[in-house]
């Protein structure tokens, strides 16, 4: 099994309705991507983060392999939400390993 793991930034510009909408919009994107891409386990996104956390938004996501993470990241509909996420954050930190 393997762990891939995002913590985004939103850009600076973004209101913090702009900030919550988009959320939304990627939490139901991405969550919804489960049971469409082979090898994908669990996906999960986490949007309401402490005042502690330097993120704004995470991505806890599972996968049966390297290839199978790999398969993902190229498949059409991973491709469409990963292009808004894209339009909206200022930063990300990817972590995957193997469990």
């Amino acid at each position: 099994m393997v762990k891939h793991i995002i913590i985004w930034n939103f850009k600076e510009e973004l209101s913090a309705d702009e900030r919550a909408a988009a959320a939304e919009k990627i939490k139901s994107g991405l969550e919804g991507l489960m049971g469409q891409i082979d090898g994908l386990t669990e996906i999960k996104v986490f949007t309401n983060p402490f005042e502690s956390s330097n993120g704004d938004l995470m991505l806890d996501s599972t996968f049966t392999s390297e290839d199978a993470l790999k398969g993902y990241q190229v498949n059409p509909k991973h491709i469409e939400v990963a292009t808004f996420v894209r339009s909206v954050v200022g930063s990300r930190k990817c972590f995957d390993f193997e469990l």
